[in-house]
């Protein structure tokens, strides 16, 4: 009877424990940072989450994640030193040997910027690019241009000002953060000082929005452009969105008017029809754990 019991036992262990392990998570070796883009910081007003249930639904999914925050509007040099500082507590805290960077708009900039000029490349595995301006922004372009020199200080202080009292930034360069977006500064002053650097994995993703922006106060500038760059997420063209290994373009469900730059953080609050963020993460997740990062 024992004997029998005990058989009856192994059976039900081959059947039921494989079956839950399916469900188990296996984390990425190295942790994952969180970098956000421009305008924002990690919690705005202190009450709204940036990655709105992103970091929640990575590591209800196993894997370990940190969030970095830095000033909304600053030279993309100012955020790479704060980044920067961040990055190493992190790493002890952790325990880790490296990194994976996960950025979002200019948060794939900066990123850049530390890895390749500020010294954090032996301690980052991969670098994941998410509808970030690396050829710069022909809106940036239209709207540094389009401001008389003599109004683009003063304008630039108001939002200064706006981001230092309300948002909370320290000393932010409204102006600088513009110019270190537009086409030229990308493509003649930071790309040529930025490389990529051997031995870490670099790879990237684009957003397009197909009809219209499920975040309406983005389709004023999809419009602009879709005629200065064609596809684009309502703030970065496609074309701009590729670095590295480009992995391809976030467009939503058949249904979907299609992936803003805003849904691709599971912003507005969550609402992106016909795309789920929170999954798309998981996914990035998974993949760089099967890669061995």
């Amino acid at each position: 009877m024992k004997k029998i019991c005990f058989m009856i036992l192994i059976f039900i262990g081959m059947i039921f424990i494989p079956f839950s392990n399916s469900f188990a998570a296996t984390p990425t070796k190295y942790p994952i940072i969180l970098a956000h883009g421009m305008g924002a910081t990690a919690q705005n007003l202190g009450v709204i989450d940036y990655w709105w249930g992103i970091d929640n639904a990575l590591e209800n999914a196993g894997f370990k994640v940190y969030k970095t925050s830095v000033n909304g509007m600053d030279s993309t040099r100012a955020k790479a030193i704060s980044f920067k500082e961040q990055f190493f507590d992190i790493l002890a805290d952790s325990g880790a040997s490296k990194i994976n960077i996960i950025g979002h708009s200019h948060g794939t900039i900066y990123t850049r910027d530390a890895i390749s000029n500020l010294g954090l490349a032996p301690y980052v595995a991969s670098y994941t690019s998410l509808c970030g301006p690396h050829q710069g922004s022909k809106l940036a372009d239209l709207i540094m241009n389009g401001v008389p020199e003599p109004f683009r200080s003063s304008l630039a202080g108001s939002m200064d000002f706006l981001y230092e009292w309300i948002l909370g930034d320290s000393n932010p360069n409204s102006l600088e953060n513009g110019i270190d977006v537009t086409t030229s500064y990308m493509k003649n002053i930071f790309n040529p000082n930025t490389p990529n650097i051997s031995g870490i994995y670099y790879q990237s993703w684009a957003a397009k929005v197909k009809l219209s922006c499920p975040n309406i106060i983005l389709e004023p500038s999809w419009l602009v452009m879709l005629v200065l760059e064609g596809a684009n997420d309502g703030l970065v063209s496609v074309n701009s969105a590729k670095w590295g290994n480009f992995r391809g373009i976030q467009d939503g469900a058949w249904y979907s008017p299609g992936v803003d730059h805003f849904n691709m953080v599971d912003q507005f609050f969550g609402i992106t029809p016909g795309f789920d963020a929170p999954d798309f993460f998981v996914s990035i997740a998974k993949d760089l754990q099967s890669r061995g990062f």
